[in-house]
């Protein structure tokens, strides 16, 4: 816009500057003109009076540039000095030269004025109009109104205020989500937490309340402390290794692990699990296969689903590991012959501290949540697939390239 009215400046005043060219050109020619015919007078005047001199003489007199005192003296006794006019209609010429010439240029800088004024009152016209449109979006309008949008300095900058208004209003947003997340999970880890610490507290006030308590009871509370606390101690990890993932303070440290590999630490881990609710985990042949991830985080998700379908399993189930490999993305499945989980729970099962219908008593339900947030970190995702009597299927997808 700027540069705009620059251009209109300069243009204004270069034809006002030509107009003035054209005046002065013109005005020229009438003295020339007048100054000639005064000289055809003089010429008749000469050749009457002086009929003995040639035609070259008068020529030669008329062009003569240098001057006597005898003939500026034969003028002044006329009234004549340089500063008049011997030719009247040049005098008239001439102030009609100065005249227009200084109307043109009084004319420009008018002109140029306008353009000022003109270019002033439209930058205040649009601050004034920015003004509003920041006043609108401070109060929650976010409507942009596209059509009266140009290329000019103003519409990019009304463009950039705007998405960088819908920029904090996100992270605003965010942040309130995140607030409401923080106190809905420590509502949660309250809610766990309360369960074990209670009882632990029982346990102990008993034990120490009655001295003559029988040594077998003892043993069984000192057991039950144990495993209490075993839990609440499994469950304050959890929630940190959550908390560490969403702070982005685990690195992924990422290495070429044969795939063979992280099933086997997988089938190690849950392997005690296993032969208490008498289920057969095994894997496909898949020693060809290479993934580039975080061998002890991987290994750690899919171990906690491997967990999560043994405890869904009925007694003498399957657990199945198998994986393919293409070019672009490994997918790794996890197939289990159980209870299924019913059609409307799906959506919520990575969901921290969700618990369905058929979960175990002693769950928190943390396990598929890291199991999600883990596998997201090292460029993949995960979904499940289910029907109620007939078995889950857990499907992995981690992408090759970093």
């Amino acid at each position: 816009m700027k540069n705009r009215y620059i251009f209109s400046a300069l243009a204004v005043t270069f034809l006002m500057t030509l107009i003035c060219c054209i005046i002065s050109s013109v005005c020229m020619e009438h003295i020339r003109k007048t100054s000639f015919y005064t000289q055809v007078g003089l010429i008749e005047t000469i050749r009457e009076k002086y009929t003995e001199l040639s035609d070259e003489d008068i020529i030669d007199s008329l062009n003569i540039s240098e001057h006597t005192e005898d003939a500026e003296r034969i003028l002044r006794n006329y009234g004549i000095t340089e500063k008049d006019w011997l030719a009247y209609p040049n005098e008239e010429n001439a102030v009609i030269t100065v005249i227009l010439c200084s109307s043109v240029c009084l004319l420009t800088g008018m002109l140029i004025s306008v353009i000022i004024i003109l270019c002033h009152k439209k930058y205040k016209k649009t601050a004034l109009e920015l003004s509003d449109y920041l006043s609108r979006l401070n109060h929650g309008d976010y409507d942009l109104d596209i059509e009266t949008n140009t290329e000019d300095e103003f519409s990019m900058l009304k463009n950039e205020i705007y998405r960088t208004t819908v920029k904090f209003r996100e992270q605003s947003e965010n942040s309130l989500k995140d607030k409401m997340n923080l106190k809905n999970s420590i509502s949660d880890i309250s809610h766990q937490l309360k369960t074990p610490l209670t009882s632990v507290s029982v346990m102990l006030n008993r034990l120490i309340e009655d001295e003559n308590m029988p040594e077998d009871v003892r043993l069984e509370l000192l057991t039950d402390v144990k495993h209490s606390s075993t839990h609440i101690i499994f469950l304050v990890q959890s929630l940190l290794t959550l908390s560490r993932l969403d702070a982005d303070a685990i690195k992924m440290k990422v290495e070429n692990v044969s795939v063979s590999e992280i099933f086997n630490v997988c089938i190690e881990k849950t392997e005690i699990l296993a032969e208490l609710r008498e289920v057969t985990v095994t894997h496909t042949d898949c020693k060809e296969m290479n993934l580039l991830c975080d061998k002890k985080w991987v290994s750690e998700a899919i171990t906690n689903i491997v967990k999560n379908c043994i405890e869904h399993s009925y007694q003498g189930g399957n657990v199945i590991l198998s994986a393919k490999q293409n070019k672009l993305f490994t997918d790794i499945t996890i197939n289990d012959n159980g209870c299924g989980i019913p059609e409307n729970e799906l959506p919520h099962i990575f969901e921290r501290f969700y618990k369905g219908t058929n979960s175990n008593e002693n769950s928190i339900g943390i396990g598929l949540s890291l199991a999600k947030a883990v596998i997201e970190k090292n460029r993949g995702y995960i979904k499940v697939k289910s029907e109620v009597g007939k078995g889950s299927c857990f499907c992995i997808r981690i992408f090759n390239t970093l």
